[in-house]
Protein backbone atom coordinates (compact mmCIF):
# COMPACT_ATOMS: atom_id res chain seq x y z
CA UNK A 1 0.00 0.00 0.00
CA UNK A 2 2.84 2.39 0.85
CA UNK A 3 4.27 1.85 -2.63
CA UNK A 4 0.98 2.99 -4.21
CA UNK A 5 0.76 6.00 -1.91
CA UNK A 6 4.31 7.03 -2.80
CA UNK A 7 3.69 6.48 -6.52
CA UNK A 8 0.66 8.77 -6.45
CA UNK A 9 2.48 11.40 -4.43
CA UNK A 10 5.27 11.50 -7.03
CA UNK A 11 2.76 11.64 -9.89
CA UNK A 12 1.03 14.61 -8.28
CA UNK A 13 4.30 16.41 -7.53
CA UNK A 14 5.19 16.17 -11.22
CA UNK A 15 2.05 18.21 -11.99
CA UNK A 16 0.20 15.69 -14.16
CA UNK A 17 -3.21 16.11 -12.52
CA UNK A 18 -3.32 19.91 -12.36
CA UNK A 19 -4.27 20.83 -15.97
CA UNK A 20 -8.03 21.06 -16.51
CA UNK A 21 -7.95 18.98 -19.73
CA UNK A 22 -6.41 16.08 -17.79
CA UNK A 23 -9.08 16.26 -15.09
CA UNK A 24 -11.92 16.45 -17.62
CA UNK A 25 -10.49 13.55 -19.62
CA UNK A 26 -10.25 11.43 -16.44
CA UNK A 27 -13.86 12.23 -15.55
CA UNK A 28 -14.98 11.36 -19.07
CA UNK A 29 -13.15 8.03 -18.83
CA UNK A 30 -14.92 7.40 -15.53
CA UNK A 31 -18.26 8.14 -17.22
CA UNK A 32 -17.36 5.72 -20.02
CA UNK A 33 -16.38 3.09 -17.45
CA UNK A 34 -19.67 3.36 -15.54
CA UNK A 35 -21.72 3.00 -18.72
CA UNK A 36 -19.69 -0.03 -19.81
CA UNK A 37 -19.88 -1.68 -16.39
CA UNK A 38 -23.55 -0.93 -15.69
CA UNK A 39 -24.72 -4.58 -16.10
CA UNK A 40 -22.01 -5.78 -13.69
CA UNK A 41 -22.81 -2.97 -11.25
CA UNK A 42 -26.49 -3.95 -11.31
CA UNK A 43 -25.65 -7.61 -10.67
CA UNK A 44 -23.36 -6.71 -7.77
CA UNK A 45 -25.95 -4.46 -6.13
CA UNK A 46 -28.55 -7.20 -6.54
CA UNK A 47 -26.28 -9.69 -4.77
CA UNK A 48 -25.26 -7.32 -1.99
CA UNK A 49 -28.56 -5.59 -1.20
CA UNK A 50 -31.21 -7.12 -3.48
CA UNK A 51 -31.54 -3.86 -5.41
CA UNK A 52 -33.70 -3.91 -8.52
CA UNK A 53 -32.33 -2.61 -11.82
CA UNK A 54 -34.52 0.48 -11.39
CA UNK A 55 -33.26 1.15 -7.87
CA UNK A 56 -29.65 0.50 -8.91
CA UNK A 57 -29.86 3.10 -11.64
CA UNK A 58 -32.04 5.65 -9.80
CA UNK A 59 -30.10 5.63 -6.55
CA UNK A 60 -26.58 4.59 -7.54
CA UNK A 61 -25.53 4.64 -11.20
CA UNK A 62 -27.65 7.53 -12.52
CA UNK A 63 -26.61 10.09 -9.86
CA UNK A 64 -22.93 9.35 -10.57
CA UNK A 65 -23.35 9.90 -14.32
CA UNK A 66 -25.30 13.10 -13.66
CA UNK A 67 -22.63 14.33 -11.23
CA UNK A 68 -19.88 13.82 -13.82
CA UNK A 69 -21.83 15.79 -16.41
CA UNK A 70 -22.54 18.57 -13.91
CA UNK A 71 -18.93 18.69 -12.77
CA UNK A 72 -17.36 18.74 -16.24
CA UNK A 73 -19.85 21.36 -17.40
CA UNK A 74 -18.90 23.74 -14.57
CA UNK A 75 -15.28 22.87 -13.84
CA UNK A 76 -13.68 25.58 -15.97
CA UNK A 77 -15.78 28.27 -14.27
CA UNK A 78 -15.16 26.96 -10.73
CA UNK A 79 -11.42 26.55 -11.27
CA UNK A 80 -10.93 30.05 -12.70
CA UNK A 81 -9.33 32.55 -10.27
CA UNK A 82 -11.87 34.87 -8.68
CA UNK A 83 -10.61 38.44 -9.07
CA UNK A 84 -11.29 40.87 -6.21
CA UNK A 85 -9.67 44.12 -7.42
CA UNK A 86 -8.02 46.82 -5.32
CA UNK A 87 -8.73 48.28 -1.88
CA UNK A 88 -8.77 51.68 -0.19
CA UNK A 89 -5.45 50.96 1.50
CA UNK A 90 -3.77 49.64 -1.65
CA UNK A 91 -5.80 51.14 -4.52
CA UNK A 92 -3.67 49.92 -7.42
CA UNK A 93 -3.17 46.43 -6.08
CA UNK A 94 -5.25 43.47 -7.17
CA UNK A 95 -6.24 40.28 -5.41
CA UNK A 96 -7.69 36.94 -6.39
CA UNK A 97 -8.63 33.57 -4.95
CA UNK A 98 -7.59 30.47 -6.85
CA UNK A 99 -8.51 26.84 -6.24
CA UNK A 100 -5.57 24.47 -6.40
CA UNK A 101 -5.49 20.70 -5.78
CA UNK A 102 -4.73 19.56 -2.27
CA UNK A 103 -2.58 16.65 -3.39
CA UNK A 104 -3.56 13.14 -2.39
CA UNK A 105 -6.98 12.17 -1.02
CA UNK A 106 -8.23 9.09 0.80
CA UNK A 107 -11.92 8.19 0.46
CA UNK A 108 -13.32 5.54 2.82
CA UNK A 109 -16.73 4.31 1.70
CA UNK A 110 -19.81 2.66 3.26
CA UNK A 111 -21.74 -0.46 2.26
CA UNK A 112 -25.34 0.82 2.09
CA UNK A 113 -25.00 2.68 -1.22
CA UNK A 114 -21.69 1.09 -2.09
CA UNK A 115 -21.35 2.40 -5.63
CA UNK A 116 -22.82 5.89 -5.28
CA UNK A 117 -21.05 6.77 -2.04
CA UNK A 118 -17.74 5.62 -3.47
CA UNK A 119 -17.93 7.29 -6.86
CA UNK A 120 -19.54 10.65 -5.96
CA UNK A 121 -16.71 11.82 -3.68
CA UNK A 122 -14.19 10.37 -6.15
CA UNK A 123 -15.66 12.61 -8.86
CA UNK A 124 -15.11 15.66 -6.66
CA UNK A 125 -11.54 14.68 -5.83
CA UNK A 126 -10.62 14.06 -9.47
CA UNK A 127 -12.30 17.31 -10.56
CA UNK A 128 -10.22 19.22 -8.02
CA UNK A 129 -7.04 17.73 -9.51
CA UNK A 130 -6.02 15.28 -6.79
CA UNK A 131 -4.68 11.77 -6.83
CA UNK A 132 -7.01 9.48 -4.88
CA UNK A 133 -7.01 6.19 -3.03
CA UNK A 134 -10.52 4.74 -2.84
CA UNK A 135 -11.36 2.25 -0.08
CA UNK A 136 -14.76 0.63 -0.86
CA UNK A 137 -16.54 -1.32 1.86
CA UNK A 138 -15.65 -5.00 2.04
CA UNK A 139 -19.12 -5.62 3.57
CA UNK A 140 -20.68 -5.08 0.12
CA UNK A 141 -18.06 -7.37 -1.39
CA UNK A 142 -19.58 -7.86 -4.86
CA UNK A 143 -19.77 -4.12 -5.47
CA UNK A 144 -16.28 -3.65 -4.03
CA UNK A 145 -14.87 -6.05 -6.65
CA UNK A 146 -16.73 -4.38 -9.52
CA UNK A 147 -15.44 -0.94 -8.49
CA UNK A 148 -11.88 -2.28 -8.30
CA UNK A 149 -12.14 -3.94 -11.72
CA UNK A 150 -13.77 -0.89 -13.33
CA UNK A 151 -11.28 1.67 -12.00
CA UNK A 152 -8.35 -0.65 -12.70
CA UNK A 153 -9.38 -1.04 -16.34
CA UNK A 154 -10.15 2.58 -17.15
CA UNK A 155 -8.00 4.81 -14.92
CA UNK A 156 -4.26 4.63 -14.19
CA UNK A 157 -3.49 3.76 -10.57
CA UNK A 158 -1.22 6.81 -10.36
CA UNK A 159 -4.43 8.87 -10.48
CA UNK A 160 -6.95 6.58 -8.74
CA UNK A 161 -6.16 3.37 -6.92
CA UNK A 162 -8.72 1.07 -5.27
CA UNK A 163 -7.71 -0.55 -1.97
CA UNK A 164 -9.75 -3.67 -1.20
CA UNK A 165 -9.94 -5.46 2.13
CA UNK A 166 -11.13 -5.08 5.69
CA UNK A 167 -10.20 -3.08 8.76
CA UNK A 168 -6.53 -3.99 8.47
CA UNK A 169 -6.33 -2.20 5.08
CA UNK A 170 -7.97 0.91 6.56
CA UNK A 171 -5.51 0.84 9.45
CA UNK A 172 -2.58 0.59 7.06
CA UNK A 173 -3.88 3.48 4.96
CA UNK A 174 -4.53 5.69 7.99
CA UNK A 175 -0.91 5.32 9.00
CA UNK A 176 0.01 7.18 5.81
CA UNK A 177 -0.13 10.95 5.33
CA UNK A 178 -2.86 12.29 3.07
CA UNK A 179 -3.90 15.82 2.18
CA UNK A 180 -7.60 15.15 2.75
CA UNK A 181 -9.69 12.25 4.04
CA UNK A 182 -13.40 11.79 3.39
CA UNK A 183 -15.12 9.12 5.46
CA UNK A 184 -18.74 7.99 5.18
CA UNK A 185 -20.03 5.70 7.90
CA UNK A 186 -20.77 5.56 11.60
CA UNK A 187 -19.72 7.79 14.47
CA UNK A 188 -17.52 5.19 16.19
CA UNK A 189 -15.25 4.62 13.19
CA UNK A 190 -15.32 8.37 12.44
CA UNK A 191 -13.56 8.98 15.76
CA UNK A 192 -10.81 6.53 14.79
CA UNK A 193 -10.41 8.17 11.36
CA UNK A 194 -10.30 11.65 12.91
CA UNK A 195 -7.69 10.62 15.48
CA UNK A 196 -5.50 9.07 12.78
CA UNK A 197 -5.83 12.15 10.56
CA UNK A 198 -4.95 14.43 13.47
CA UNK A 199 -1.50 12.82 13.73
CA UNK A 200 -0.70 14.32 10.32
CA UNK A 201 -2.90 17.43 10.71
CA UNK A 202 -4.94 16.13 7.78
CA UNK A 203 -8.32 17.81 7.20
CA UNK A 204 -11.29 15.43 7.29
CA UNK A 205 -14.81 15.41 5.89
CA UNK A 206 -17.13 13.15 7.89
CA UNK A 207 -20.44 12.02 6.42
CA UNK A 208 -22.22 10.24 9.26
CA UNK A 209 -25.84 9.64 10.18
CA UNK A 210 -28.09 10.12 13.14
CA UNK A 211 -31.74 10.01 14.00
CA UNK A 212 -33.37 12.09 11.27
CA UNK A 213 -36.85 13.15 12.45
CA UNK A 214 -39.95 13.43 10.28
CA UNK A 215 -42.72 15.78 11.43
CA UNK A 216 -46.24 15.55 10.03
CA UNK A 217 -48.68 18.41 10.57
CA UNK A 218 -52.44 17.91 10.42
CA UNK A 219 -52.38 20.49 7.60
CA UNK A 220 -50.74 18.28 5.00
CA UNK A 221 -51.62 16.38 1.84
CA UNK A 222 -52.20 13.06 3.59
CA UNK A 223 -52.03 10.70 0.61
CA UNK A 224 -48.84 12.23 -0.84
CA UNK A 225 -47.29 12.49 2.63
CA UNK A 226 -47.86 8.77 3.29
CA UNK A 227 -46.43 7.72 -0.10
CA UNK A 228 -43.36 9.90 0.21
CA UNK A 229 -42.58 8.84 3.78
CA UNK A 230 -43.06 5.19 2.81
CA UNK A 231 -40.71 5.51 -0.13
CA UNK A 232 -38.08 7.53 1.74
CA UNK A 233 -38.07 5.17 4.71
CA UNK A 234 -38.26 1.75 3.09
CA UNK A 235 -36.14 2.18 -0.04
CA UNK A 236 -33.00 0.05 0.34
CA UNK A 237 -34.75 -1.63 3.31
CA UNK A 238 -34.25 1.51 5.39
CA UNK A 239 -30.45 1.36 5.06
CA UNK A 240 -30.12 5.01 4.07
CA UNK A 241 -28.24 7.56 6.17
CA UNK A 242 -30.90 10.24 5.57
CA UNK A 243 -33.94 7.95 5.88
CA UNK A 244 -36.64 9.18 8.28
CA UNK A 245 -35.63 7.60 11.57
CA UNK A 246 -38.71 8.39 13.64
CA UNK A 247 -42.06 9.96 12.90
CA UNK A 248 -43.74 12.76 14.86
CA UNK A 249 -47.39 13.04 13.84
CA UNK A 250 -50.15 15.32 15.03
CA UNK A 251 -52.35 13.30 17.37
CA UNK A 252 -55.46 14.07 15.32
CA UNK A 253 -53.86 12.55 12.21
CA UNK A 254 -52.00 9.55 13.61
CA UNK A 255 -54.48 6.73 12.87
CA UNK A 256 -55.22 8.01 9.36
CA UNK A 257 -51.53 8.37 8.55
CA UNK A 258 -50.70 4.88 9.80
CA UNK A 259 -53.50 3.47 7.62
CA UNK A 260 -52.25 5.41 4.59
CA UNK A 261 -48.66 4.23 5.08
CA UNK A 262 -49.92 0.66 5.37
CA UNK A 263 -51.79 1.13 2.07
CA UNK A 264 -48.70 2.65 0.43
CA UNK A 265 -46.56 -0.33 1.51
CA UNK A 266 -49.10 -2.71 -0.08
CA UNK A 267 -49.21 -0.61 -3.25
CA UNK A 268 -45.40 -0.45 -3.55
CA UNK A 269 -44.45 -3.98 -2.50
CA UNK A 270 -47.65 -6.04 -2.69
CA UNK A 271 -49.36 -8.01 0.10
CA UNK A 272 -46.07 -9.75 0.93
CA UNK A 273 -43.00 -7.49 0.46
CA UNK A 274 -40.76 -10.56 0.81
CA UNK A 275 -41.92 -11.54 -2.69
CA UNK A 276 -41.36 -8.09 -4.22
CA UNK A 277 -38.48 -7.52 -6.64
CA UNK A 278 -38.46 -3.88 -5.49
CA UNK A 279 -37.84 -4.51 -1.79
CA UNK A 280 -34.30 -4.78 -0.48
CA UNK A 281 -32.57 -6.96 2.09
CA UNK A 282 -30.41 -6.31 5.14
CA UNK A 283 -26.73 -6.42 4.20
CA UNK A 284 -25.68 -9.33 6.48
CA UNK A 285 -26.68 -11.36 9.53
CA UNK A 286 -24.86 -9.14 12.02
CA UNK A 287 -26.89 -6.11 10.93
CA UNK A 288 -30.03 -8.28 10.68
CA UNK A 289 -29.66 -9.23 14.36
CA UNK A 290 -29.13 -5.60 15.32
CA UNK A 291 -32.21 -4.39 13.40
CA UNK A 292 -34.56 -7.17 14.53
CA UNK A 293 -33.51 -6.53 18.12
CA UNK A 294 -35.45 -3.27 17.92
CA UNK A 295 -38.69 -5.16 17.30
CA UNK A 296 -38.87 -6.16 20.97
CA UNK A 297 -38.81 -2.56 22.23
CA UNK A 298 -42.36 -1.47 21.50
CA UNK A 299 -45.78 -2.30 20.11
CA UNK A 300 -45.80 -3.20 16.41
CA UNK A 301 -48.54 -1.37 14.50
CA UNK A 302 -47.97 -3.39 11.34
CA UNK A 303 -45.18 -5.42 9.78
CA UNK A 304 -42.58 -6.99 12.08
CA UNK A 305 -42.00 -10.18 10.07
CA UNK A 306 -38.41 -11.26 9.48
CA UNK A 307 -36.37 -14.14 8.06
CA UNK A 308 -32.72 -14.45 9.09
CA UNK A 309 -31.89 -16.89 6.29
CA UNK A 310 -32.97 -14.46 3.55
CA UNK A 311 -32.08 -11.30 5.57
CA UNK A 312 -35.64 -10.04 5.16
CA UNK A 313 -37.19 -7.56 7.56
CA UNK A 314 -40.66 -6.33 6.65
CA UNK A 315 -41.60 -2.66 6.44
CA UNK A 316 -42.61 -1.99 10.01
CA UNK A 317 -44.30 0.76 12.02
CA UNK A 318 -44.03 0.74 15.81
CA UNK A 319 -45.44 2.72 18.69
CA UNK A 320 -42.70 4.94 20.00
CA UNK A 321 -40.91 3.33 22.91
CA UNK A 322 -39.68 4.62 26.28
CA UNK A 323 -37.05 7.32 26.07
CA UNK A 324 -34.35 5.02 27.45
CA UNK A 325 -34.98 2.27 24.86
CA UNK A 326 -32.18 1.54 22.39
CA UNK A 327 -34.40 2.34 19.42
CA UNK A 328 -34.80 5.87 20.79
CA UNK A 329 -31.08 6.48 21.09
CA UNK A 330 -29.42 4.68 18.18
CA UNK A 331 -29.80 5.17 14.45
CA UNK A 332 -32.11 2.38 13.28
CA UNK A 333 -30.69 1.93 9.76
CA UNK A 334 -33.36 -0.58 8.86
CA UNK A 335 -37.02 -0.74 7.78
CA UNK A 336 -38.53 0.11 11.17
CA UNK A 337 -40.26 3.44 11.73
CA UNK A 338 -41.29 4.38 15.29
CA UNK A 339 -44.29 6.69 15.56
CA UNK A 340 -44.85 9.27 18.31
CA UNK A 341 -47.91 11.50 18.44
CA UNK A 342 -47.83 15.11 19.59
CA UNK A 343 -50.30 17.78 20.67
CA UNK A 344 -48.31 20.98 20.14
CA UNK A 345 -45.30 21.81 17.97
CA UNK A 346 -43.06 23.10 20.82
CA UNK A 347 -42.90 19.63 22.37
CA UNK A 348 -41.61 18.26 19.05
CA UNK A 349 -38.97 20.96 18.75
CA UNK A 350 -37.88 20.32 22.34
CA UNK A 351 -37.61 16.57 21.67
CA UNK A 352 -35.50 17.15 18.54
CA UNK A 353 -33.18 19.58 20.29
CA UNK A 354 -32.65 17.12 23.13
CA UNK A 355 -30.90 14.75 20.70
CA UNK A 356 -27.67 15.21 18.71
CA UNK A 357 -28.16 17.25 15.54
CA UNK A 358 -29.48 15.05 12.71
CA UNK A 359 -28.22 14.68 9.17
CA UNK A 360 -31.66 15.48 7.75
CA UNK A 361 -35.01 16.73 9.02
CA UNK A 362 -38.35 16.28 7.23
CA UNK A 363 -41.45 18.46 7.48
CA UNK A 364 -44.80 17.63 5.93
CA UNK A 365 -47.11 20.63 6.14
CA UNK A 366 -48.84 23.23 4.00
CA UNK A 367 -48.49 25.76 6.84
CA UNK A 368 -45.56 28.14 6.14
CA UNK A 369 -45.42 29.26 9.78
CA UNK A 370 -45.28 25.65 10.94
CA UNK A 371 -42.39 25.08 8.54
CA UNK A 372 -40.64 28.31 9.57
CA UNK A 373 -40.73 27.51 13.27
CA UNK A 374 -39.11 24.12 12.81
CA UNK A 375 -36.45 25.38 10.39
CA UNK A 376 -35.51 28.36 12.58
CA UNK A 377 -35.58 26.56 15.94
CA UNK A 378 -33.73 23.34 15.06
CA UNK A 379 -30.33 22.52 13.56
CA UNK A 380 -29.67 19.78 11.01
CA UNK A 381 -27.50 19.04 8.01
CA UNK A 382 -30.46 19.62 5.69
CA UNK A 383 -34.20 20.23 5.76
CA UNK A 384 -36.56 18.72 3.22
CA UNK A 385 -40.17 19.95 3.13
CA UNK A 386 -43.03 17.82 1.81
CA UNK A 387 -40.78 15.01 0.62
CA UNK A 388 -38.13 12.63 1.95
CA UNK A 389 -34.48 12.04 0.93
CA UNK A 390 -34.91 13.59 -2.54
CA UNK A 391 -32.80 16.64 -1.65
CA UNK A 392 -29.80 14.40 -2.33
CA UNK A 393 -30.69 14.44 -6.03
CA UNK A 394 -29.68 18.11 -6.36
CA UNK A 395 -26.02 18.35 -7.37
CA UNK A 396 -26.13 22.07 -6.63
CA UNK A 397 -27.14 21.49 -2.99
CA UNK A 398 -24.20 20.85 -0.62
CA UNK A 399 -24.59 17.61 1.31
CA UNK A 400 -23.27 17.03 4.81
CA UNK A 401 -24.01 16.96 8.51
CA UNK A 402 -23.60 19.09 11.59
CA UNK A 403 -22.38 18.07 15.03
CA UNK A 404 -22.58 14.31 15.52
CA UNK A 405 -23.99 13.83 12.02
CA UNK A 406 -20.68 14.94 10.52
CA UNK A 407 -18.95 17.99 9.13
CA UNK A 408 -17.82 19.18 5.73
CA UNK A 409 -19.80 19.21 2.49
CA UNK A 410 -19.67 17.67 -0.96
CA UNK A 411 -21.79 17.29 -4.12
CA UNK A 412 -21.24 19.64 -7.06
CA UNK A 413 -19.28 22.81 -6.34
CA UNK A 414 -19.17 22.03 -2.61
CA UNK A 415 -17.31 18.80 -3.41
CA UNK A 416 -14.89 20.54 -5.75
CA UNK A 417 -14.10 23.12 -3.05
CA UNK A 418 -13.79 20.48 -0.31
CA UNK A 419 -10.97 18.82 -2.23
CA UNK A 420 -9.33 22.14 -3.18
CA UNK A 421 -7.13 24.68 -1.44
CA UNK A 422 -8.50 28.19 -1.78
CA UNK A 423 -5.25 30.09 -2.20
CA UNK A 424 -5.16 33.88 -1.84
CA UNK A 425 -3.04 35.82 -4.33
CA UNK A 426 -2.14 39.50 -3.80
CA UNK A 427 -0.25 41.69 -6.32
CA UNK A 428 1.05 45.07 -5.26
CA UNK A 429 1.96 47.97 -7.56
CA UNK A 430 5.44 49.49 -7.69
CA UNK A 431 4.24 52.77 -9.15
CA UNK A 432 4.15 54.52 -5.78
CA UNK A 433 4.41 53.93 -2.04
CA UNK A 434 2.80 55.37 1.09
CA UNK A 435 5.63 56.63 3.28
CA UNK A 436 3.46 56.92 6.37
CA UNK A 437 3.02 53.11 6.51
CA UNK A 438 6.60 52.73 7.72
CA UNK A 439 8.17 53.61 11.11
CA UNK A 440 8.82 55.98 12.69
CA UNK A 441 5.12 56.63 13.14
CA UNK A 442 3.44 59.88 14.15
CA UNK A 443 0.00 61.38 14.70
CA UNK A 444 -0.30 62.36 11.03
CA UNK A 445 0.20 58.78 9.96
CA UNK A 446 -2.26 57.58 12.63
CA UNK A 447 -4.90 60.03 11.42
CA UNK A 448 -4.36 58.92 7.82
CA UNK A 449 -4.69 55.23 8.61
CA UNK A 450 -7.85 55.85 10.64
CA UNK A 451 -9.45 57.60 7.67
CA UNK A 452 -8.56 54.73 5.34
CA UNK A 453 -9.34 51.77 7.63
CA UNK A 454 -12.74 52.21 9.25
Amino acid sequence: MKETVDKQRTFFAEGHTKPLPFRIETLQRLHEAIVAYEPRINDALKQDLNKSAFDAYASEVGPCLAEIRYMTGNLKKWAAPKRLGGSMLFPLSNASVMCEPLGQALIICPWNYPFRLSILPLIASVAAGNCTILKPSEVSGHTEKVIADMIGEYIDESVVSVACGGAEVCTELLNERFDHILYTGNEQVARIVSAAAARHLTPVTLELGGKSPCIVDRNCDLAKTAKRITWGKFVNAGQTCVAPDHLFVDKALKEELVDEIKKAVATFYGPDPAQSDDYGRIINQRHFDRVTGFLNEGEILFGGESDRETLYVAPTLMQYCPREATICNEEIFGPILPVVEFDELPEVIEAINRKPKPLALYIFSRDKEFQRQIVSRTSSGAVCINDATVHLSRADLPFGGVGNSGYGRYHGRAGFETFSNKKSLFRQTNLFDIPKRYPPTDSVGLGLIKRIIK
